[in-house]
C-alpha cells in the first residue's frame, strides 16, 4: 500500500508536468474536425458467451458521423440485423443470440467525419477467445528407478489467449516444488532426480483460461519410484501396462541440462516486453543454477529469478539487454554451462509523442511532426481525412517532408484531419491530428476566482488555460498590477501556467492573468493561499518487546488548521491486521489548549502562532506475538501533502528448546553431546545449560553438568562411573531460559573403584577419654560402584605409634579408652566392590578434654587510679589445662564501702580474657573501695580451680552529686537551702560549694556568688535576697581528690504585690516618659527664673518663700549659687515589705508606701501586657501627714524617682 501511495504521488507529479506541455484544446462550441476519444484495443479478444462491443467514440463541431470497414471493405450496419450502432456514437454492438460470434472475427476500422475532416481508428482485430478441452488420452503409469531424472509433460490445448498452467493433486492442493522439482515455462514438470517420496498417482496438470474463467484438467499421471531390487521383483507385474525407464543402477552424477538443449541457443524479444529464459538441469545431488550476463551486468532493478533460480526474468526490455547470457548448473561432482544469445527487436514507438492538433489563424504557418523509431526502422505513411496524401491533389500550402508536414499561409477552409501511420514487421502506430484554421478572440478557460492552496516552501502552479486564434499571449499580475510577473521567483510556462518554485507566505494573494491576441483580450482572477506543511513532531521509535506484552507507538502530527488530515498506521507497507489487539487512539490539541501549547512551545516543538492544529496519535498492540514484528509506518496526508515515519518492532521471546540430542564419541568417563538449537525468537542464544538425571541413584532430579556458549552446539561431558545418565539441554537468551529439550537416550557408565575419599575429615572428643571421627560421605554419583563403605584409621601422634583400622558404612566412628586431649593422626578411605579409593590425606584430631587441673599462681593486683586496676598471674602449664585453652577469668567483688547501709554487701563481677594471657585490666571500679578477687583458667570443658583470693583498694575520687537539694522557709529577703550528702562519697567529704545568682523575667542570669560550707552542714539560710524574685542555686561536694558534679535548684523569694509591681521595667512605659519630660521642663523653667533673679540682685518675696515651703519635697535654693539644698531619702534602698492582699482584691499599703495614686494618677493600679504592675515610685510627701490640709501642688523629687530604679529587675 505504501508503494501504491508513492506511485500515486509520482503520477500526480507527471500529471502536473504533462499539463505544462499538453496539446491545445479547442472549445467544443467552436468549429473543429473530429477527434477519436475512445476505441477498442488493436488486439481485441472477446468472450463468445457475451455480446460483442467494438468501441468508437469521437468529438467535433459539428458532431461527427460514423462508418465502419470490415477486412478492408465497407461494413453496412443497417444490413445486419444482429449489429446496431449506439446513437451519437460509432460503437458497434453485436447480439450473439442472433449470430455466431466467430462470424464477426476480422479486422474492423472506424471513421468519424464532419464537414471539417475525417478521423480513423486503429485496425481492431476481433478474435473469439478459445478454451478447448484436452484430447482424450490414457496415461500409463511411469515406473522409474530412484535417482534418475524425470519429465512429466503437460501439453495443454492451444487457447486464446494461452492458458495459465499449474500442477495439483486430487484434493486441489498445489504440488510442492523445490530446487529438485519445478515447472517449466511450457508447463511441463521436471524432476532433477526422483526419490521414493515422489511416488503418487495424482500428478494432474491444470490449464486456466482467463477470458472464459474456465479450468481444464489433464488425466492424472501415476509415478512409482523404486530401487533396483524392487524393480526386479515387480517388473513382471507392470511389464504389460507400465512404462519402465532406466533399468540400470543410478550413481551420483554431474549436472546436464534438460532444457535448453546443446551448449547454446537463441532468443528474440521485443522492446518493452518481458524476457524469460530458463535452464533446468538434472543431476545427483540436485544441482543449483546461477545466471550471469557475459557482456555486462544484469539490470538489478528489472531482474528477478523464479522457479528456484531456474528462470531469469527481465521486465521492460530495452536494447541494452541484448547480448549473451550464461546459466550454470553445479553440484559436488561438476558443472554444466549454456549460453543464450538474446536479440532485441522493437515495434514502432514514439520518440517525442504522437503529433498534436494544430490551430492556426488565417495566414499563419505551422507543422505536424510524426517522429518514431523501431527495429528495423519503420516506414511512415501520411493520409488526410483517411486518404493517402500522395493520392490527393497537390496543395501549395502543404508540403510533406518524411515525418513532417509543413503548412504555410493557411486559409479558412483548409481544416482537415491528418493520419500518421508508422509500421515495421513487428507492429504499427496510427495517430490522428487535425489542422483547424480559426479566427477567434482570446478566452480564458480556467474557472474564475479559482483558489489554489499550496504548502509553504513547495512549488505553486496557477493555471491560465486560454484559447484564441492567433494563439493569445499570457501576462500575469499580482494585486495592484504594478508590473508583469516574469522573472525570479516567477516562471511563466508556454501554456500560460505561472509557477512559483518556492511558495512562501508573502506570495499569497490575488493574481490576475490576461490573454491577448490581435483580436482582443480576456482576463481572469485566481487566489493563492499558503498553508502550513504537515509534519510529524514526535516520531515512533524502534521497540523491542517480549511476546505476550504490550507496546505503544506514538505519532504526534502538526497540520494546517484548514486542512483535514488522514492518519493511518501501516505494517510492512500494508494495512494493519483486522485484529482487536491493534488499538489506534487519537486526540487533537486545539488553539484553546493554552497549557499544552505553551509546553510544546517551550520544548521547541511548536512555533508561536495558531495557524495549525496538533494531533496526538498512538498505536497500542496488546498481547504481542511474533507475527506482529515488522516495520510500522505512521502515514499522514492531506489534500496537499503528506509525511511518514517508520519504526521497527522486534518481538523477542524465550528460545525454543533444542532438538535432536545425540550422543557420540562414547568413552568410559566421557561422552560428546550434540544438539540442534531451537528458534531464537529475535534474541540471540547466550548459552546452553546441559543437565543430567541419574536414574540409578537420584531418579526424577536434574542437575547442571555443563554450560557452553550460545555459539556452540556440542559439549564434551566428563562422566562418573556407575551412573545411568540421561541428558537434556536448555537454551538461554536475554529474555530467559527455554523449556528443557526432550531427554537424550540413557547412557550407562561401568562401575569402578572410588576416585575420591570423603572430605572434611575431623576428629574431636565428646568425652574426656574418646575420639569421634566424622567426615562428609560420598554421594551416590561419587561412589563409582556398589558396596560403598569407609576404612577409618587412627594412631596417637607420637613416635612408634601404629595405625589402628576399622570399617563402617556410616559417616562417623568413635574411638574409646584413650588419653585425655591427646593428638591423633586420622584418615578415612572410600572402598567399594571394585577396589579402594586413593590414599587418603592424614588429618590431626584431639581426644576429649577434661577440666583444667591447676589454678594460676602468683596472683596480685595494682590500682592504677580510682577506677582502674591491673591484675597479673602466672599462666597454667599446658599439660595441666587438659584441653584447648580458651582463656582466663577474673572474678572480683567490692567487699568494703563504709558509706553503704550494709557494710557486708558485695558486688560480684567476672571479666574474661580470651587466649593465653598473664595479665589484664579491670575497668569501671568504684573509687575508695576494697575489692577481693581470684583467677581461673578455662578450656572448652569448663573452668579449672580458683587461685588464692587477693585484695586491693582503690584511692579516693571525686564524689557524686548531693542526693537532694530543696528550698524551705522562703521570706521577703531570705530562704533556707537543705540537702542530703552524695550517695557515692568516693572518699571522705571535706566540704560543699554553694553558688547562686539571680534570674530576671527574661531568664537572664545575674552575677554569681559562692559560699564554702563545712562537711557536716546539711542546710544554710541566705539573707538579703533583695535583687530578684528568682534565684538559681548550685551545690556540689568535695573530697581530697576534688569537687564532684553539682545539683541545681531554682527558687522564688516571697514578694509583696505592690513591691512586685515596682520591679517591672517602667522605662518603656508611656506615662513614665511623659513624667520625665515634665520634670525636665520644670527644671529648665526654674533655672531660667534663678538666672533672672540673680541678674536683678533681689531677694525672694516672703510670700513666695512661704508658698515654696508648703511642699517639703520642693527644697529652697541657695541664694549664692542658685543650687538646690541637699536632700536624701534614707528609705530609697530599703526592701519594701510584703503587702497583704485582702479578700476583696484591694491593696493595703503601709503609711510609708507611696504610689501613683498620691500623685493624681488615679486610684487603680495599671498593668503591663504581661500582667505585672507598672513601675512604682517611692518618694515621701508631707501632705499625707495632714489629711485635713490641701494637697501639695509641687512636683515629686526627680532624685527620688531615679533612686527607685536602682534595684535589679
Amino acid at each position: 500500500m505504501m508503494m501504491e501511495m508513492r506511485s500515486l504521488e509520482a503520477a500526480l507529479l507527471v500529471l502536473i508536468l504533462g499539463h505544462l506541455v499538453s496539446a491545445l484544446e479547442v472549445p467544443l462550441d467552436l468549429a473543429q474536425p473530429p477527434t477519436i476519444t475512445h476505441q477498442s484495443p488493436k488486439d481485441y479478444i472477446v468472450d463468445p458467451r457475451e455480446n460483442i462491443i467494438i468501441h468508437c467514440e469521437a468529438k467535433g463541431k459539428p458532431h461527427p458521423s460514423f462508418s465502419w470497414t470490415r477486412n478492408g471493405t465497407h461494413f453496412d450496419v443497417e444490413l445486419d440485423e444482429s449489429v446496431t450502432m449506439r446513437p451519437h456514437s460509432g460503437t458497434l454492438m453485436v447480439d450473439i443470440t442472433r449470430a455466431r460470434p466467430e462470424h464477426y472475427e476480422g479486422v474492423f476500422q472506424c471513421t468519424a467525419r464532419n464537414k471539417h475532416g475525417s478521423a480513423v481508428s486503429n485496425n481492431i482485430v476481433v478474435r473469439q477467445s478459445k478454451s478447448p478441452l484436452w484430447s482424450k488420452e490414457k496415461n500409463k503409469p511411469i515406473v522409474v528407478q530412484e535417482g534418475v531424472s524425470l519429465v512429466l509433460p503437460c501439453r495443454p490445448p492451444a487457447g486464446l489467449p494461452p492458458p495459465i498452467i499449474f500442477w495439483m493433486d486430487n484434493n486441489f492442493q498445489k504440488l510442492p516444488q523445490s530446487k529438485r522439482v519445478s515447472q517449466s515455462l511450457n508447463g511441463d514438470l521436471y524432476f532433477s532426480n526422483v526419490r521414493r517420496e515422489d511416488s503418487r498417482n495424482d500428478y494432474i496438470c491444470y490449464a486456466r483460461f482467463t477470458h472464459t474463467q474456465t479450468i481444464q484438467q489433464k488425466q492424472p499421471i501415476t509415478v512409482k519410484v523404486l530401487n533396483l531390487d524392487a524393480i526386479n521383483e515387480t517388473m513382471a507385474d507392470y511389464y504389460n501396462d507400465t512404462e519402465l525407464l532406466n533399468e540400470a543402477p543410478v550413481d551420483e552424477r554431474k549436472p546436464t541440462f534438460l532444457i535448453p538443449s546443446g551448449h547454446s541457443s537463441y532468443k528474440m524479444v521485443l522492446r518493452g516486453h518481458v524476457l524469460e529464459m530458463e535452464c533446468i538441469a538434472e543431476g545427483l545431488p540436485t544441482p543449483e543454477v546461477s545466471w550471469t550476463k557475459v557482456s555486462g551486468d544484469l539490470p538489478s532493478r528489472r531482474t528477478s529469478f523464479l522457479h528456484f533460480n531456474k528462470t531469469l526474468r527481465i521486465v521492460n526490455v530495452s536494447e541494452s539487454d541484448e547480448g549473451e547470457y550464461s546459466c550454470t548448473a553445479k553440484n559436488l561432482l561438476g558443472s554444466a554451462h549454456h549460453i543464450i544469445t538474446v536479440e532485441v527487436k522493437a515495434a514502432p514507438y514514439w520518440i517525442s509523442g504522437p503529433p498534436k492538433n494544430l490551430v492556426l489563424a488565417p495566414g499563419e504557418n505551422g507543422a505536424l511532426t510524426c517522429r518514431a523509431s523501431g527495429t528495423p526502422k519503420p516506414s511512415i505513411i501520411w493520409s488526410m481525412n483517411g486518404d493517402r496524401i500522395e493520392n490527393l491533389p497537390a496543395d501549395i500550402s502543404r508540403k510533406v517532408e518524411d515525418d513532417t508536414i509543413i503548412f504555410t499561409d493557411v486559409q479558412v477552409g483548409s481544416s482537415a484531419v491528418y493520419q500518421c501511420n508508422i509500421s515495421n514487421p513487428y507492429g504499427y502506430l496510427l495517430s490522428n491530428a487535425f489542422v483547424n484554421v480559426l479566427h477567434e478572440s482570446p478566452r480564458v478557460l480556467t474557472p474564475a476566482n479559482k483558489i489554489y492552496q499550496v504548502i509553504e516552501n513547495r512549488p505553486a502552479l496557477m493555471d491560465c488555460s486560454s484559447f484564441g486564434s492567433p494563439i493569445p499571449k499570457i501576462e500575469w499580475f499580482k494585486d495592484s498590477r504594478a508590473s508583469t510577473l516574469n522573472g525570479d521567483p516567477y516562471i511563466l510556462h508556454d501554456n500560460g501556467t505561472l509557477e512559483i518554485q518556492v511558495a512562501q507566505s508573502q506570495h499569497k494573494g490575488k493574481y490576475t492573468c490576461i490573454a491577448r491576441n490581435s483580436l482582443g483580450a480576456s482576463e481572469n482572477h485566481v487566489y493563492l493561499h499558503i498553508k502550513e506543511p504537515t509534519r510529524i513532531l514526535k516520531q515512533p521509535v524502534d521497540m523491542v518487546v517480549q511476546r505476550g506484552r504490550s507496546v505503544t507507538f506514538e505519532c504526534t502530527i502538526k497540520h494546517d488548521k484548514d486542512l483535514l488530515p488522514s492518519l493511518i498506521w501501516l505494517k510492512d507497507d500494508e494495512e494493519l491486521p483486522d485484529d482487536e489487539r491493534f488499538i489506534v487512539e487519537s486526540n487533537s490539541l486545539s488553539t484553546s489548549d493554552v497549557s499544552q501549547r505553551e509546553w510544546l512551545r517551550d520544548h521547541g516543538e511548536l512555533p508561536v502562532d495558531d495557524r495549525f492544529i496538533i494531533e496526538f496519535n498512538s498505536l497500542y498492540i496488546t498481547d504481542v506475538s511474533e507475527s506482529d514484528a515488522g516495520v510500522y509506518t505512521c502515514y499522514v496526508n492531506t489534500t496537499l501533502d503528506q509525511d511518514s515515519v517508520t519504526a521497527e518492532l522486534t518481538v523477542v521471546g524465550r528460545p525454543e528448546p533444542p532438538t535432536d540430542l545425540e550422543l557420540t564419541d562414547q568413552k568410559k568417563r566421557s561422552v560428546q553431546l550434540t544438539w540442534i538449537p531451537g528458534e531464537e525468537h529475535n534474541s540471540p542464544i547466550q548459552e546452553f545449560v546441559i543437565q543430567y538425571e541419574d536414574s540409578l541413584h537420584h531418579q526424577g532430579h536434574w542437575h547442571d553438568i555443563a554450560r557452553v556458549p550460545g555459539t556452540k552446539t556440542t559439549a564434551h561431558l566428563k562422566l562418573s562411573p556407575y551412573v545411568h545418565y540421561t541428558f537434556r539441554v536448555l537454551a538461554r537468551n536475554a529474555v530467559g531460559l527455554s523449556a528443557p529439550s526432550s531427554p537424550s537416550r540413557m547412557y550407562k557408565t561401568e562401575p569402578a573403584a572410588p576416585d575420591q575419599n570423603p572430605k572434611h575429615v575431623h576428629g574431636s572428643g565428646n568425652k574426656h577419654n574418646n575420639l569421634v571421627i566424622t567426615w562428609e560421605p560420598l554421594s551416590g554419583l561419587q561412589s563409582n560402584g556398589p558396596g560403598l563403605y569407609y576404612k577409618v584409621s587412627w594412631r596417637q601422634k607420637r613416635p612408634g605409634s601404629d595405625w589402628i583400622t576399622a570399617t563402617t558404612n556410616n559417616s562417623m566412628y568413635t574411638v574409646s579408652e584413650i588419653p585425655t586431649f591427646s593428638p591423633f593422626e586420622i584418615k578415612v578411605q572410600a572402598v567399594n566392590n571394585h577396589g579402594d579409593g586413593p590414599e587418603p590425606v592424614v588429618a590431626i584430631g584431639y581426644s576429649g578434654e577434661d577440666l583444667p587441673a591447676a589454678a594460676p599462681a602468683n596472683v596480685h593486683a595494682v590500682a592504677l587510679n580510682s577506677t582502674l586496676a591491673r591484675v597479673r598471674w602466672d599462666p597454667v602449664p599446658p599439660h595441666l589445662i587438659r584441653g584447648q585453652i580458651q582463656g582466663y577469668k577474673v572474678h572480683y567483688s567490692r567487699t568494703h564501702n563504709p558509706h553503704k547501709h550494709s557494710p557486708h554487701h558485695t558486688e560480684k563481677h567476672v571479666l574474661t580474657f580470651s587466649g593465653n594471657h598473664s595479665q589484664g585490666l579491670l575497668p569501671g571500679l568504684h573509687p575508695f573501695s576494697h575489692y577481693s578477687f581470684y583467677v581461673s583458667v578455662f578450656n572448652k570443658k569448663g573452668e579449672g580451680p580458683k587461685s588464692e583470693k587477693q585484695e586491693f583498694k582503690t584511692p579516693e575520687g571525686e564524689p557524686g552529686p548531693p542526693a537532694s537539694l530543696s528550698v524551705t522557709n522562703p521570706s521577703l529577703d531570705s530562704l533556707t537551702l537543705e540537702w542530703s550528702p552524695p550517695h557515692e562519697h568516693n572518699g571522705l567529704i571535706t566540704g560543699y560549694n554553694l553558688r547562686y545568682q539571680p534570674v530576671n523575667n527574661s531568664n537572664e542570669l545575674g552575677p554569681e556568688e559562692e559560699l564554702a560550707l563545712a562537711a557536716n552542714e546539711t542546710s544554710v539560710t541566705l539573707q538579703n535576697l533583695k535583687y530578684s524574685p528568682r534565684y538559681k542555686f548550685y551545690l556540689n561536694a568535695r573530697t581530697s581528690f576534688g569537687a564532684g558534679p553539682a545539683i541545681s535548684q531554682e527558687a522564688v523569694v516571697k514578694q509583696d504585690e505592690a513591691v512586685t509591681s515596682r520591679q517591672v521595667d517602667i522605662a518603656t512605659q508611656g506615662w513614665f516618659i511623659g513624667l520625665m519630660c515634665a520634670i525636665a521642663l520644670l527644671i529648665l523653667i526654674l533655672l531660667i527664673i534663678c538666672f533672672i533673679q540673680r541678674n536683678k540682685g533681689g531677694k525672694y518675696p516672703v510670700k513666695e518663700k512661704e508658698d515654696a515651703h508648703t511642699d517639703p519635697e520642693f527644697q529652697p535654693m541657695k541664694d549664692d549659687d542658685c543650687t538646690f539644698v541637699e536632700y536624701s531619702d534614707n528609705e530609697d534602698h530599703k526592701l519594701v515589705k510584703e503587702s497583704r492582699t485582702p479578700s476583696n482584691g484591694t491593696v493595703k499599703r503601709d503609711d510609708s508606701d507611696d504610689s501613683l495614686v498620691d500623685y493624681g494618677e488615679g486610684g487603680d493600679g495599671q498593668f503591663n501586657e504581661d500582667g505585672s504592675f507598672i513601675g512604682q515610685y517611692s518618694g515621701k510627701s508631707s501632705s499625707r501627714d495632714n489629711a485635713e490640709g490641701p494637697e501639695s501642688s509641687g512636683a515629686p523629687s526627680p532624685i527620688n524617682a531615679m533612686n527607685s530604679l536602682n534595684s535589679f529587675v
